[in-house]
């Protein structure tokens, strides 16, 4: 009778798979004395059983792919095999990623058909199981294993390769999950984890990371070191349920897909994503091979390098989003050490000829180890203002308010999921199927947005709102036309008169900027608590307490939104409260703020004119589902805002205050506004540059006395009227 080959695979890096496969194919020779085979089929970790196993071995699975044409039966295979004294047998990866290139997947198919004529248990190490040697393994598997944790990157991971493997045909009964580093004490229960996966869970392996160490340090397996320890016997738990259930043998009845590999590389118009960003081969590797599509030179040599660092640094367990600059310098400076001794063995004379190129290749594949790989450029570029990326290959830039398509793209859809995970994960965020967009932060500041598949049809998309380096000053509105000296100085006096301001805008006009500047007139004496989704606002004052949104955990539990921070900052003695963006029900709780004892508070809203923006301000109340009549809600608004400011975005991309608008009050049914300064167009140079003026409407506002009697110098010659 036939043996059986189990694929261990896992989602990501770091989840003990390669542990997994050699302590099972140990459990099964001691439960049933029979001799197991251990093939490491891992071309992206180069060596790990290695290790693991305490071996050495001289030949490996590449040899095998390509020996001679005839058959392969035990005595052809001995030479390449290691045949153990603890009484398993066992074949290697290359430890030599340019090696690794050479894997002949035809080759590697016929060693996988003869094995189970010779073993009863074959156990692969697969890797993260979407590459084509690994693809090429599943299609001979009877079984396959995936190990994930209870953390929830990992989980993510774990569910789009079980995605993956689901949607090249493999039957769902084949897929087995296993909870690695398992503890009764974690927060996020194997119940929770087969919820999300939507798989159950075959079993668990406890955590204990001292006999894993010393096992690791004694190069055995844990099973052989730690025999009597509880993770060991649940490797044995493991592979008696195997037997007693008769899963092998039920799993061997069920039809397997064929040409796994061409459909895979079909479904994405060449080979897979996660293949080509994976292949440690490149150009000349299995991928390229099983396909007619070219990859690009200097990637696949970048793609190399990175597989290469990842070994050697093992960068998923290395906390690369530390916010302490030193620590970040001394890790960059680390992983430029060992990528300078990659590309020692790689062959870089007809691609990296120059110093410069070389620099080049050093920098890119530092950026997208520890940064946000070719985004990095654009957000150390002072004129970017905003980055858009539609797809991997479509990266638009924002540059004097206009937009331009880059040149640069990412390599594939992989790393631009690895570079969300780095900006979400500091944070605490997830994006995954389940939560398609997320809203975050880069360390600067810099606003981001995400969205994925299923949501977005062309693949990941990010969009990132540059925080500038420089805090932006009165001055620097004056400066770039927004405003005028005379105008700056008058919202100064609103500001220190602790009038109420809703600044109003279009996506992208400023809004924020405009807020960030009104906030820092608030003298320094006041306690000031600010409220956003993501943290944006620069405040030079001492005394500010920042509060920022959380957004639901894994289980749909714990969201906090803006409304529940307005409500608690209440009973946090404020000064003044400062909302980044009222975008809900939380605008009603904002008007109470106003209107009971908390003068002075900013706050933005999305309108297209001062008008528009008291009736989206009225809709936002109506969300927060107390069946107001309008009239009150009307009349909350004419007796809380006392002042509107209209910011703009210009056909030339330039930003504009283009009202200041008092709110006078109620006439009848009516909020009344009156116009204190209006900006008015009059034409466009020659360079498509919007020409226009600043323009006093000859109101006097009702607050001015106000502000006068406060002791406040307002010139009432600065609303006269002029032509």
């Amino acid at each position: 009778m036939a043996g059986h080959i189990i694929a261990v695979v896992g989602g990501k890096g770091g989840v003990g798979k390669s542990i997994f496969a050699a302590n099972l194919a140990i459990a099964y020779l001691q439960e049933f004395k029979q001799r197991p085979l251990i093939v490491d089929l891992d071309l992206n970790s180069l060596g790990d059983q290695n290790i693991i196993l305490g071996q050495n071995p001289p030949k490996n699975i590449v040899d095998i792919s390509r020996m001679p044409p005839g058959p392969m039966d035990a005595r052809t295979l001995g030479p390449y095999m290691v045949n153990a004294q603890a009484g398993y047998s066992y074949v290697a990866a290359p430890r030599d990623a340019i090696v690794a290139r050479d894997l002949d997947l035809e080759g590697l198919g016929k060693f996988l058909k003869a094995v189970t004529n010779i073993f009863n248990f074959v156990v692969i190490d697969c890797g993260n199981g979407t590459d084509p040697w690994a693809l090429k393994a599943l299609e001979y598997s009877t079984a396959i294993f995936a190990i994930t944790t209870g953390d929830v990157i990992v989980i993510n991971q774990t569910k789009r390769m079980l995605a993956k493997i689901q949607e090249l045909l493999f039957p769902p009964e084949m897929v087995q999950v296993v909870v690695n580093r398992y503890s009764q004490a974690s927060i996020i229960t194997p119940a929770i984890i087969q919820k999300n996966l939507n798989r159950p869970v075959f079993a668990g392996i406890p955590d204990d990371a001292a006999s894993c160490d010393g096992s690791l340090a004694k190069s055995m397996p844990v099973c052989i070191a730690a025999a009597n320890t509880p993770i060991a016997r649940a490797y044995h738990d493991i592979v008696r349920k195997i037997f007693q259930m008769n899963m092998l043998e039920n799993l061997a009845k069920l039809k397997k897909p064929t040409g796994v590999l061409a459909r895979a590389q079909a479904s994405m118009g060449g080979p897979s994503a996660d293949a080509a960003s994976s292949s440690p081969g490149g150009p000349g590797g299995p991928s390229a091979r099983s396909s007619s599509a070219p990859v690009d030179p200097w990637t696949a040599m970048k793609l190399r390098i990175h597989k290469a660092l990842v070994d050697q640094m093992d960068l998923k367990k290395t906390n690369t989003d530390t916010n302490d600059p030193k620590q970040r310098a001394i890790l960059r400076e680390k992983t430029q050490k060992v990528i300078l001794d990659v590309l020692q063995n790689e062959d870089t004379s007809s691609l990296l000829s120059t110093r410069e190129l070389k620099a080049q290749m050093l920098k890119e594949v530092l950026d997208e180890a520890l940064g946000l790989g070719p985004l990095e450029d654009f957000l150390a570029d002072d004129q970017v203002t905003e980055i858009m990326v539609n797809a991997r290959d479509q990266i638009y830039l924002e540059r004097g308010g206009k937009p331009m398509l880059s040149k640069v793209t990412f390599s594939s859809e992989l790393q631009m999921m690895n570079v969300i995970e780095r900006i979400v994960t500091p944070l605490g965020r997830r994006v995954d199927e389940k939560v398609p967009y997320v809203d975050a932060r880069l360390l600067d500041g810099s606003r981001v947005h995400v969205i994925i598949p299923p949501l977005a049809l062309r693949g990941p998309t990010i969009t990132i709102r540059k925080f500038p380096k420089k805090r932006i000053e009165v001055k620097d509105l004056v400066g770039f036309g927004s405003i005028t000296e005379e105008i700056g100085d008058f919202l100064r006096s609103c500001v220190e008169a602790k009038l109420n301001i809703v600044v109003s805008g279009g996506t992208g006009s400023g809004k924020t900027t405009l807020l960030n500047v009104l906030s820092n007139f608030i003298p320094a004496s006041e306690r000031i608590i600010t409220v956003e989704d993501s943290a944006e606002l620069q405040l030079g004052q001492e005394h500010v307490v920042r509060l920022e949104t959380r957004p639901k955990n894994i289980e749909g539990e714990g969201e906090v939104s803006i409304r529940d921070l307005i409500k608690c900052c209440l009973r946090m003695r404020p000064d003044r409260i400062v909302v980044g963006e009222c975008r809900g029900g939380e605008a009603l709780d904002m008007l109470q703020a106003m209107n009971t004892g908390h003068s002075g508070s900013l706050t933005t809203l999305h309108a297209n004119n001062p008008r528009e923006c008291l009736a989206r301000l009225e809709t936002l109340v109506m969300m927060a589902g107390l069946n107001l009549p309008a009239k009150a809600i009307r009349e909350n608004i004419a007796s809380a805002v006392g002042l509107i400011i209209q910011q703009s975005r210009m056909a030339d991309g330039s930003r504009k205050v283009t009202y200041i608008t008092e709110v006078v009050g109620m006439q009848g049914e009516v909020v009344s506004l009156q116009d204190i300064f209006i900006y008015k167009q009059e034409g466009m140079d020659k360079k498509r540059k919007v020409i226009g003026r600043f323009v006093p409407t000859g109101f006097i506002p009702k607050f001015v006395e106000e502000m006068e009697q406060k002791g406040m110098k307002i010139s009432r010659s600065l609303f006269a009227s002029k032509t």
